[in-house]
């Protein structure tokens, strides 16, 4: 990809369109930032019978929030010039999956004119003086660096223009610039990397700077393959645990038999540390730790200790206690049931608890010495971490140095810092390095769950239009101690839903109500902050979302009108009757389907983007009576269709990567993927306990279309097809079964397709049966 096609571009292109503010940082080679501000737009509403008021969402969001904090200190955000020719980007932000490297570097390569292959995105370390510029999470990544990185890029172009001008004596509005060489008209050309010392400056200076315009990209917008996609499949891609960090020896933890149980005592100490390859053993306040000389040692290490444990946060509770709590705490509706003039529909819904594991497994590297430590860890918060850590060590801030490593899955679980503070505990008592790593059932049981919650919707209509709809969401309290709450607090001015709670604010700045259903308010209420929490790849949405679409199916029933149809007619926003209108096109909505299979349709905006998913669904018996060892396989999803609207879209195929993920998880969430809690205790322990979308259950039939862009801003993407593709399938369930389902997922009540595995010991000894467990 040496060129990518590109034609050269003159000097003088973009002069006349809007300019912005950048820097020129003293460094000895090319060192450029962006200083900038940008404004929120909010989406026209469409004409309807009975129109809705906007909602708090529509209006201002969760991505506008973190993209306006990160405001500040964007020009402390810089692209450098290599003297061979690179460019070095130190993202501040995490790389877990998403593709966010391989978008950064189209956009430095696109300003630039430098080949992609050409540009190195790294991971920045934890940098406080970044403020809330280096918190990943709400799809927000691409949004908020969108312009203060291009605007980097371009200024660098600019001076290397002007150090090229000087070389040959030309005008620099004579000169083009083509993969990553500057050319004047009669043939004499440099590269960047020749220009990139005389391109330097020896003091930061402000300067302005032209962006390209849309229609001139030649990389934006074009399909990229990932960056490190070689690295994936050749096995060199560098996670935590692939680290050598010098003394740093496998390290696990003997955890209690219950939630946030504490240890009290050991009883065989002295033995466990005769056992073979123990090197160290701390007790610690999440439990026992055990460094050894291989993982399979401290496993080994781990059963056998024989810890008295004191009671944990959730003794005793059971699903059935928390659903008794969610529904005593759910807030009334403000339109009473009336069944005269008008026709109320009441529906309530079930979510179980999820787990929010990564397929990496929770890890960390930590090596503390007197007066300083050291961390690596995948982290989405690394500078609310490095205070942590500090705080917890007795360190000044400054004296914690902490590495962000690439890392093997997210979807919210690594905004959370557990494995790095514990890590960093466990090498300070020991006084030596250490290569933390969770066990799985660790994750399942001790670690983040996403809360269960109670989902009441009631609507009313009359003469064939909705007059009201209302839901009320009830959830187990969802943790925002990440560094979340702070960028609230920092930015509740700007808020258009008043001095209410973070959890509240996170609510009403995410969801939306994308129908004219007349009077609309949607609130939320929660219970129980003892579980560990957290914000899975949608926060809400998910349930939310599969809630309100499952309503609108009911509503388009009682009204005698087709679920498409009744969608589209009353949608707020062309953009979603857009998306909508290409899934029932292309998914050939409405087509004659076999008894026992059905079509269901559903729709999503987030984050100033719209997803609509059509999903076929088979529950006959030849595919519900399937039987796999050790597994539930339940209906399957056939056929999946899939439109989104992202706005200006950086990668199309990573777009479509993550809109895949994302149905693959709506799928699981939908039929298969809940944990039970009994006696404060989940019963899953492992992947092969906790039912997510397995191959089996993969729909065989996949189409994903992006839409042309629809304005000059990318939208968020990350968690946006999770919600609708719940929702579709929830909806192709009830029309299948002709039976509406209200707890998910589905198979949630019947009987555990599996043993649990025990607590004490807390981990299960390594599997030497691999070989029995491959279909």
């Amino acid at each position: 990809m040496e060129d990518q096609g590109a034609a050269p571009r003159r000097a003088d292109a973009g002069l006349g369109r809007r300019r912005f503010l950048g820097y020129v940082v003293a460094a000895p080679t090319l060192l450029v930032a962006a200083q900038l501000g940008e404004a929120v737009l909010a989406p026209t509403p469409a004409a309807a019978a009975v129109p809705s008021l906007p909602e708090p969402a529509d209006l201002y969001d969760l991505t506008d929030l973190l993209t306006d904090a990160t405001l500040p200190t964007s020009g402390l955000i810089s692209v450098q010039l290599n003297a061979d020719g690179t460019a070095a980007f130190a993202l501040p932000r995490a790389e877990v999956g998403q593709g966010i490297t391989t978008s950064t570097a189209m956009l430095i390569a696109e300003e630039l004119d430098l080949p992609v292959s050409q540009v190195r995105v790294t991971l920045a370390d934890a940098r406080p003086e970044l403020l809330f510029n280096q918190f990943t999470g709400a799809s927000s990544t691409t949004v908020s660096t969108y312009t203060p990185v291009r605007v980097a890029a371009a200024i660098a172009r600019e001076r290397l223009l002007a150090a090229a001008a000087a070389r040959f004596g030309v005008p620099a509005s004579t000169l083009t610039t083509a993969a990553g060489v500057v050319s004047t008209p009669d043939g004499r050309r440099a590269g960047y990397g020749e220009l990139a010392a005389a391109a330097a400056s020896t003091t930061t200076i402000q300067v302005g700077v032209a962006l390209k315009q849309p229609a001139d990209f030649k990389v934006i917008g074009t399909a990229q393959p990932r960056v490190d996609a070689l690295d994936i499949v050749t096995g060199r891609k560098q996670f935590a645990m692939d680290l050598s960090v010098p003394g740093a020896l496998p390290t696990m933890v003997c955890r209690p038999p219950t939630i946030n149980g504490t240890p009290l005592s050991v009883q065989n100490l002295a033995a466990v540390r005769a056992m073979p390859g123990v090197t160290d053993i701390a007790t610690v306040s999440t439990g026992v730790a055990v460094r050894a000389a291989t993982f399979g040692q401290c496993i080994d290490a781990v059963r056998a200790l024989q810890v008295t444990w004191g009671p944990g946060t959730e003794d005793g509770s059971s699903d059935a206690t928390v659903l008794a709590e969610l529904k005593a705490a759910g807030l009334p509706f403000a339109v009473p049931p009336v069944n005269l003039l008008a026709h109320t529909v009441d529906s309530t819904f079930t979510f179980a608890f999820a787990s929010n594991s990564a397929l990496e497994p929770n890890c960390a590297i930590a090596d503390v010495r007197p007066g300083r430590a050291e961390i690596w860890a995948s982290l989405k918060t690394p500078i609310a971490a490095q205070g942590a850590i500090a705080a917890k060590l007795g360190l000044l801030p400054g004296a914690v140095t902490v590495h962000v490593t690439q890392g093997g899955g997210s979807f919210g679980r690594k905004l959370f810092f557990d494995a790095a503070l514990e890590a960093a505990e466990i090498s300070q008592l020991m006084g030596k390095p250490v290569k933390l790593m969770w066990h799985r059932t660790d994750e399942f049981r001790q670690g983040r769950t996403h809360p269960m919650s109670v989902s009441r919707v009631r609507a009313t209509h009359a003469l064939g239009q909705v007059l009201s709809f209302e839901q009320r969401h009830a959830s187990v309290a969802t943790d925002f101690s990440h560094g979340l709450g702070e960028v609230i607090t920092a930015l509740v001015a700007k808020l258009p839903v008043g001095d209410i709670g973070f959890s509240e604010t996170i609510f009403e700045l995410t969801q939306q109500t994308p129908y004219n259903f007349g009077l609309t308010s949607q609130l939320l209420s929660e219970v129980d902050k003892g579980f560990n929490t957290g914000s899975m790849r949608g926060i809400y949405s998910p349930n939310v979302r599969c809630a309100q679409e499952l309503v609108v199916d009911q509503l388009a029933a009682a009204l005698g009108q087709d679920p498409y149809r009744f969608r589209s007619q009353s949608l707020k926003d062309p953009r979603a009757r857009a998306v909508l209108d290409k899934v029932a096109e292309l998914g050939s909505w409405g087509r004659p389907m076999p008894a026992g299979t059905a079509q269901g349709i559903a729709l999503h905006p987030e984050y100033h983007s719209m997803v609509a998913v059509l999903v076929e669904i088979d529950c006959t018996p030849a595919a519900t009576g399937r039987r796999i060892p050790d597994a539930w396989t339940g209906p399957r999803v056939t056929k999946v269709v899939c439109a989104v609207d992202a706005g200006l879209v950086v990668n199309p195929l990573g777009l479509q990567a993550q809109m895949l993920g994302g149905i693959t998880d709506g799928i699981a969430l939908a039929l298969t993927s809940g944990l039970h809690l009994a006696n404060g205790v989940f019963q899953e322990g492992s992947w092969d306990n906790y039912f997510y979308t397995r191959q089996w259950n993969t729909p065989p039939d996949v189409q994903i279309v992006v839409l042309p862009a629809t304005g000059d801003t990318p939208g968020g993407a990350g968690e946006l097809a999770v919600g609708a593709a719940m929702a579709a399938v929830a909806c192709a369930y009830g029309r299948a079964t002709g039976t509406m389902p209200t707890d998910f997922p589905i198979n949630h009540a019947a009987p555990l397709a599996f043993d649990p595995l025990p607590t004490t010991p807390p981990v299960p000894q390594s599997p030497v049966d691999g070989l029995t467990r491959a279909y």
